[in-house]
C-alpha cells in the first residue's frame, strides 16, 4: 500500500492510466512519451520484452520527472534492480512473484503485480504491493471485478489490465475499478507519437465519462 500525497498516488490522482509501450524502441520513446505526457498521462511503463528497454526508460525517466516511469513484465527480482538502475521507479508484472514485490520495496519503487484469484491478491498485498494488476482482464469481467472488490481492503488499488477499450470501462468502473492498464489499443510497434496522443485522449475522455456516469 502507499500513502496518501506521494508521488505515485499524486500522478495516480492526475492520471489512472498506465501507459504500457510494449515494443517501443528507444529512439521513440521521448516523443511517445511526450505525446503521453502533453495528453495528461503520468504513468508510463515499457516492458522488458521490448527492444532495448532499459534504455527508453532511461532516456523517458530523464525527460520527464513529472512522470512515473517503469517497467512492465518484471519477471524477476534481478531485473529489480536494473530498472531502479535505469532510473524506473515503477515495477509492473503479469504475474506475482513476492521477490519481485519485495525487492520493488526494499529499493523504494512502486510494484504492482499480477493477479488472478484472490488468494494471489491477498498475498501480493500481505508482500507490500502498491497495488494489483488483474489480468487478463479478458478472462476477468466487471462481475469479477466486483465480487473481488467486495472482499478486499477498501483502500486497494485495482487496475484491469488486457483488453481494455474505451468503450469498456465504464462497466469495469462500476464493478470497482479504480484505474487501468491501456497496451496495443493505446500504443503499437511503429505508432506514431501523434497516433499516440490522439488515442489517450480518447481514453481520458471515456475514462472523465466514467466519473460522471
Amino acid at each position: 500500500m502507499v500513502s496518501p500525497g506521494t508521488p505515485f498516488r499524486d500522478a495516480f490522482a492526475a492520471c489512472p492510466l498506465v501507459a504500457i509501450l510494449r515494443g517501443i524502441t528507444p529512439p521513440e520513446a521521448q516523443p511517445v512519451g511526450q505525446a503521453l505526457v502533453a495528453a495528461g498521462w503520468r504513468l508510463i511503463e515499457v516492458p522488458l520484452n521490448s527492444p532495448d528497454p532499459l534504455a527508453s526508460i532511461a532516456a523517458l525517466a530523464a525527460a520527464f520527472p513529472q512522470a512515473m516511469v517503469g517497467a512492465g513484465t518484471v519477471l524477476h527480482p534481478a531485473q529489480v534492480a536494473l530498472v531502479h538502475a535505469a532510473g524506473g521507479r515503477l515495477i509492473v508484472a503479469p504475474n506475482f512473484n513476492p521477490e519481485v514485490v519485495r525487492e520493488a520495496m526494499r529499493l523504494g519503487m512502486q510494484c504492482l503485480p499480477g493477479v488472478f484469484t484472490a488468494t494471489e491478491a491477498f498475498a501480493a498485498l500481505d508482500a507490500g504491493a502498491t497495488g494489483l494488476k488483474l489480468f487478463p482482464a479478458e478472462m476477468i469481467p466487471p462481475a469479477g471485478v466486483k465480487a473481488l472488490r467486495a472482499v478486499l481492503p477498501r483502500e486497494t488499488l485495482v487496475l484491469p489490465v488486457g483488453g481494455i477499450t474505451p468503450g469498456n470501462m465504464a462497466a469495469y468502473r462500476a464493478a470497482g475499478a479504480d484505474g487501468f492498464g491501456i497496451g496495443s489499443a493505446l500504443y503499437k510497434p511503429g505508432a506514431t507519437a501523434a497516433q499516440v496522443e490522439r488515442s489517450a485522449h480518447e481514453f481520458l475522455a471515456a475514462w472523465a465519462g466514467t466519473m460522471r456516469a
